[in-house]
Protein backbone atom coordinates (compact mmCIF):
# COMPACT_ATOMS: atom_id res chain seq x y z
CA UNK A 1 0.00 0.00 0.00
CA UNK A 2 1.02 3.60 -0.57
CA UNK A 3 0.31 5.83 2.40
CA UNK A 4 2.89 8.64 2.46
CA UNK A 5 5.04 10.57 0.04
CA UNK A 6 7.39 13.44 -0.57
CA UNK A 7 7.09 16.45 -2.86
CA UNK A 8 10.55 17.96 -3.32
CA UNK A 9 10.76 21.19 -5.28
CA UNK A 10 14.12 22.38 -6.61
CA UNK A 11 15.17 25.46 -8.57
CA UNK A 12 18.19 25.30 -10.89
CA UNK A 13 20.83 27.96 -10.82
CA UNK A 14 20.81 30.09 -13.98
CA UNK A 15 22.53 28.17 -16.74
CA UNK A 16 22.37 24.86 -14.83
CA UNK A 17 18.88 23.78 -15.91
CA UNK A 18 20.12 21.06 -18.27
CA UNK A 19 22.57 19.76 -15.63
CA UNK A 20 19.80 19.51 -13.05
CA UNK A 21 17.51 17.73 -15.52
CA UNK A 22 20.28 15.23 -16.26
CA UNK A 23 20.95 14.73 -12.55
CA UNK A 24 17.28 13.98 -11.90
CA UNK A 25 17.05 11.66 -14.89
CA UNK A 26 20.08 9.72 -13.64
CA UNK A 27 18.64 9.52 -10.12
CA UNK A 28 16.09 6.99 -11.35
CA UNK A 29 18.77 4.30 -11.33
CA UNK A 30 19.37 4.92 -7.62
CA UNK A 31 15.72 4.52 -6.60
CA UNK A 32 15.47 1.31 -8.64
CA UNK A 33 17.44 -0.26 -5.76
CA UNK A 34 14.91 0.94 -3.14
CA UNK A 35 12.08 -1.61 -3.01
CA UNK A 36 10.10 0.52 -0.54
CA UNK A 37 10.03 3.45 -2.99
CA UNK A 38 6.76 2.37 -4.59
CA UNK A 39 6.51 5.31 -7.01
CA UNK A 40 9.06 7.91 -8.06
CA UNK A 41 8.70 10.77 -10.53
CA UNK A 42 11.05 13.56 -11.53
CA UNK A 43 9.17 16.38 -13.27
CA UNK A 44 9.93 19.76 -14.80
CA UNK A 45 7.49 22.53 -13.89
CA UNK A 46 9.00 25.36 -15.93
CA UNK A 47 12.37 26.25 -17.44
CA UNK A 48 14.25 26.19 -14.14
CA UNK A 49 11.87 24.58 -11.63
CA UNK A 50 11.82 20.83 -11.09
CA UNK A 51 10.26 18.49 -8.55
CA UNK A 52 10.40 14.93 -7.35
CA UNK A 53 7.34 13.08 -6.12
CA UNK A 54 7.81 9.72 -4.49
CA UNK A 55 5.56 7.43 -2.48
CA UNK A 56 6.10 4.85 0.25
CA UNK A 57 4.16 2.37 2.37
CA UNK A 58 5.00 4.12 5.64
CA UNK A 59 6.97 6.86 7.33
CA UNK A 60 9.94 4.61 8.16
CA UNK A 61 10.41 3.89 4.44
CA UNK A 62 10.07 7.59 3.65
CA UNK A 63 12.75 8.49 6.21
CA UNK A 64 15.06 5.77 4.88
CA UNK A 65 14.69 7.19 1.38
CA UNK A 66 15.57 10.71 2.53
CA UNK A 67 18.92 9.56 3.92
CA UNK A 68 19.54 7.20 0.99
CA UNK A 69 21.26 7.58 -2.33
CA UNK A 70 19.28 10.36 -4.01
CA UNK A 71 19.17 12.43 -0.82
CA UNK A 72 22.93 12.11 -0.38
CA UNK A 73 23.61 12.91 -4.02
CA UNK A 74 21.33 15.94 -3.90
CA UNK A 75 23.04 17.19 -0.75
CA UNK A 76 26.41 16.79 -2.48
CA UNK A 77 25.48 18.31 -5.87
CA UNK A 78 22.94 20.82 -4.56
CA UNK A 79 25.31 23.73 -3.97
CA UNK A 80 26.55 23.37 -7.55
CA UNK A 81 23.14 22.98 -9.23
CA UNK A 82 20.50 24.60 -7.03
CA UNK A 83 19.59 28.24 -6.57
CA UNK A 84 18.40 27.49 -3.00
CA UNK A 85 18.00 24.41 -0.79
CA UNK A 86 15.28 21.94 -1.83
CA UNK A 87 11.79 22.52 -0.45
CA UNK A 88 10.73 19.17 0.99
CA UNK A 89 7.07 18.61 1.78
CA UNK A 90 5.83 15.51 3.57
CA UNK A 91 2.48 14.40 2.16
CA UNK A 92 -0.14 11.80 3.02
CA UNK A 93 -1.44 9.82 0.06
CA UNK A 94 -5.24 9.80 0.06
CA UNK A 95 -5.68 7.55 -2.99
CA UNK A 96 -3.47 5.94 -5.60
CA UNK A 97 -3.52 3.74 -8.67
CA UNK A 98 -0.33 1.87 -9.44
CA UNK A 99 0.16 -1.28 -11.51
CA UNK A 100 0.35 -4.41 -9.39
CA UNK A 101 -0.45 -2.58 -6.14
CA UNK A 102 -3.49 -2.94 -3.94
Amino acid sequence: MVNVGLWVRVQAKPGRERDLAEFLTGARAVVEDEPATVAWFAVQLDESTFAIFDAFPDDADRRAHLVGGVGKALAEKGPELLREPPVIEYVDVLASKLPGRA
